[in-house]
């Protein structure tokens, strides 16, 4: 056995990396190139304003954003607004995420009441959402409510509809089985339904992650007193465009640090499917 691994070892190319070489060197070279971009858009924000005569209120260079940064933390309780936007964030996405997918999979399981309820949820899903968020502080004033309200629409919605679409697609041949098997209707929303519509369930809450940063965002604009939003909108006013500016770059980091830990969830959740190969 080890003379013929040993014959295989030797009779295969010397220039051939094994996939799990090829896989490692590959990441080290979207490493390389993705830090090599970031730093030509760093340069090039840099330096590019003032070689053009762009003022300051306009475009502030990268050094100065980080200037006003460094004043943000020490005048303007930048880590207090930070915190409450991730926090309303977090809270948004996590009430719209289980309201979408629990009345999904309701309406998916009754054909009935989705055929009742369907023009209702589609004229909620037509409508702009962020047009709710004035009606919201007239009905609660100048509260945490009002941005908490409209994260939680704009996160709902693309669950559902994802959820109630993978239902719809369910092998009936697999709960057709299930029932042969007398087995219950928890039992088989558990054991077939449940399986087959977590990827699509996933693929919702992804799309509900970047989303829940505009909701608050846009709560945080109309009417907040605190948060990341509220920021923009006093920078506006005082012409501090490197206060938006980081305001702006703070809300992508709470975005993209909510989509990472979904995708830390759907990997430990669907390890058992196909990766696609590098």
């Amino acid at each position: 056995m080890a003379e013929a691994a040993e014959t295989t070892r030797r009779a295969a190319p010397a220039g051939r990396a094994t996939p799990a070489r090829r896989r490692g060197g590959g990441g080290n070279s979207v490493l390389l190139m993705t830090l090599a971009v970031a730093a030509l858009v760093v340069a090039a924000w840099e330096f590019l304003p003032p070689l053009f005569d762009v003022p300051r209120y306009i475009i502030p260079t990268f050094s100065q954003c980080l200037e006003e940064l460094a004043r943000m933390v020490r005048l303007d309780n930048l880590v207090g607004h930070t915190l409450s936007t991730l926090w309303f964030t977090v809270l948004g996405f996590a009430i719209g995420s289980f309201l979408g997918a629990a009345i999904g999979y309701l309406l998916g399981t009754s054909e009935f009441w989705e055929k009742v309820l369907s023009p209702y949820i589609l004229a909620l899903q037509i409508a702009p959402k962020v047009a709710f968020a004035p009606l919201f502080i007239m009905w609660f004033g100048f509260t945490f409510w009002p941005k908490l309200l409209v994260t939680i629409l704009i996160v709902f919605f693309p669950i559902l509809v994802n959820v109630l679409q993978a239902m719809k697609s369910v092998d009936r041949d697999l709960i057709n089985l299930a029932r042969a098997y007398n087995l219950s209707r928890w039992q088989i929303f558990m054991k077939v339904q449940f399986p087959s519509t977590l990827p699509s369930l996933m693929a919702g809450l992804r799309i509900g992650a970047t989303l829940a940063v505009i909701g608050v965002t846009v709560g945080e604009l109309v009417g907040g007193n605190t948060g990341l939003g509220f920021l923009i909108s006093y920078g506006e006013g005082q012409a501090n465009a490197a206060m938006v500016f980081n305001a702006i770059l703070l809300l992508t980091c709470i975005g993209i640090l909510l989509y990472w830990a979904v995708t830390v969830v759907e990997a430990r959740l669907l390890h058992y499917m196909p990766r696609r190969e590098e």
